[in-house]
Formats: C-alpha cells, sequence, structure tokens
C-alpha cells in the first residue's frame, strides 16, 4: 500500500512528501456506525460521573445545597444516559443483553455495567433525598455513584480508544483523561448555574480547573499525533473543535473574574462551558469520521510501528498491534 486519496479522487501527501493510494481510492477501513446519540452520551455520561464525585465531595465539606444540587443533576444525567445508548442500538432489549454477562476486556460492556450500577446508585441516592427517607441507604448509595463516577466519566476514552479509527486509537494515552478533565468541567458549570455564587465556591474552581486541563491535554495530544492530528483542524471537526474552545475558554474566564459575585454571570459562565464541553465530545467524534475516510491517516500509524518496532506491524480491527 503506497498511498491514499481522498473521496474526491484527489492524491493526499504524508508529511515525508510520499503519496499514498488504497484501492481505487477508496477509504480502508468504514466509517463508525455510532449516530449522534453517541458524542451527546459522552457529555450527559461524562457530567452524571463527575456531579457524583463532586456531590459525595461537597457532602463531606459540609456544603449542603452543593451536595444536593450536583447530587440532583448526576441524577437527572444518569436517566438521560441510558436513554440515549438504547436509542442509539435501535433495540430495547439489547443494552439487556450486554447485561447478561460480565466481559472486563471489553469497554462497552464495562461500560454497560458501570452506567447501570452508577445511574442506579445516582438516581436512588437523589430519590430518596427528594423524600427524605432512609439516610443510610441513602449514603450508600450516594458513596456507590461516587466510586463509580470516576470510571463512568473516563471510560468512554477507553471505549474509542479501542478501535482501528486512527485519530482515536493513536489518542489513546489522552483521550480518557481529556474526556474526564471535560466531565469535571461540565459538572462544575452545570453546578454553577444552579446555586449561588457563595455556595458555589468549589463547583467554579472545578469547572476552571478541568477547561484548564483539558486544553492542555487536548494541545499535547494533537502534538503527539502529528500529521494524524490534522482532522482537529478540518471539515466538522475542526469547527465544533474552535468552538469548543472559545466557548469554554469564555466561560471558565467569566466564571473566574465575575461568577464569585454574579449569579447572572455563573449562569452564563456555566451554560458556555457546558456548551464548550458538549462541542469537544462532537469534536473528537466527528474526527474519528474524517480520519477513517482518508487513507493516509490509516497507512501513516502502521508505517510509524513499523519504524520503531523494525517489523511489518499491522493493526487488528480491536486496534492493537500485530
Amino acid at each position: 500500500m503506497t498511498g491514499a486519496f481522498h473521496l474526491d479522487g484527489k492524491p493526499s501527501v504524508t508529511a515525508e512528501g510520499t503519496e499514498m493510494r488504497s484501492y481505487y481510492g477508496r477509504p480502508i477501513i468504514k466509517d463508525p456506525v455510532w449516530t449522534w446519540e453517541i458524542p451527546t452520551y459522552l457529555f450527559t455520561g461524562g457530567l452524571a460521573g463527575a456531579s457524583a464525585v463532586l456531590s459525595s465531595a461537597a457532602k463531606v465539606a459540609g456544603n449542603e445545597k452543593l451536595a444536593r444540587t450536583a447530587l440532583y443533576l448526576g441524577a437527572a444525567a444518569d436517566v438521560v444516559s441510558p436513554a440515549l445508548l438504547i436509542s442509539d442500538l435501535g433495540r430495547p432489549e439489547r443494552f439487556h443483553h450486554m447485561l447478561r454477562v460480565v466481559k472486563l476486556t471489553s469497554p462497552m460492556n464495562v461500560g454497560s455495567w458501570v452506567l447501570f450500577v452508577s445511574g442506579g446508585a445516582s438516581t436512588t441516592a437523589a430519590a430518596l433525598q427528594l423524600l427524605g427517607r432512609l439516610k443510610p441507604l441513602r449514603a450508600v448509595a450516594s458513596l456507590v455513584a461516587a466510586v463509580a463516577g470516576p470510571v463512568l466519566a473516563t471510560y468512554t476514552g477507553v471505549l474509542f480508544a479501542d478501535t482501528a479509527v486512527p485519530v482515536w486509537h493513536e489518542g489513546r494515552h489522552e483521550l480518557p483523561w481529556i474526556f474526564g478533565a471535560s466531565a469535571a468541567a461540565s459538572a462544575g458549570a452545570a453546578a454553577c448555574m444552579f446555586v449561588s455564587p457563595r455556595d458555589a465556591g468549589p463547583a467554579r474552581r472545578v469547572a476552571v480547573a478541568g477547561v484548564l486541563a483539558e486544553g492542555a491535554l487536548m494541545q499535547a495530544m494533537e502534538l503527539r499525533l502529528g500529521t494524524v492530528g490534522e482532522v482537529y483542524h478540518e471539515g466538522a471537526a475542526g469547527r465544533f473543535s474552535l468552538a469548543a474552545k472559545g466557548m469554554a475558554t469564555a466561560g471558565a474566564a467569566l466564571l473566574a473574574r465575575r461568577g464569585r459575585k454574579s449569579r447572572t454571570a455563573a449562569i452564563a459562565g456555566g451554560a458556555l462551558v457546558c456548551a464548550g464541553e458538549l462541542c469537544l465530545r462532537w469534536a473528537v467524534f466527528k474526527a474519528g469520521f474524517q480520519s477513517a475516510r482518508d487513507p493516509k491517516y490509516v497507512v501513516e500509524p502502521q508505517r510509524r510501528r513499523v519504524e520503531q518496532h523494525g517489523t511489518n506491524a499491522t493493526t487488528k480491527p480491536g486496534g492493537e498491534t500485530l
């Protein structure tokens, strides 16, 4: 395999200047089959997981207002998340079938169980909090949700990386951390929208820190990806990436500078950060499609592995080098 054509039939050129072609200029791998529900779930699942952690931390610190708000926000996101997954699967029973086994080598299977456990615990804790009953059970449910929360917020990064899609697989070292930082930012920002600035201090700091960490991680990933990372600056992925950076940065700045005193600024800043984090998930999602459609992004990482290992390394469907 010596080169690649874009879908319009024009040859693509690598950074080394060598032309790569695939048979009849067609993509080497197929597009992912996921639809709009998946990037939306990436956002709601991350929000749910991080909110559970924020709620428990606020509870320990004695900030009851923030703890309750984060708990309710996480429970609401936990209700929406399974609906999105079931919609993408097409048939409700498919989600049930994934819970019939436990397969630790499958990020999708593990993720289904994490969503089931985290969502069940979070909604149980929120319902008991709303009713003001069974305090011991509520405490246990909140603890379970907090323990499962970080896994729920990051496992989707592992799921994306465990594919043959070039930009996802090559970004396997950073994606889980990026998704975790994004989840923290969205959970903190969402809480700032519903809690008075006086009580929202921890959430505000989490939102700003999450945006900063996510931006640094994205930059590091794009630099490490090299040619493959170009997709984050092209097409739909580029537009979503630019929108994510702009809105999240503006929202974080607004929260940091005026959100501590102004409720209006806190609401506007929180909304901007949440919108930016949703756009980030769409940027990663669209980048995968764009990298799958251009053969040069499939071939170049393989060539790099050949040069590094000195063997004719190839990639199996799960993304591991053979």
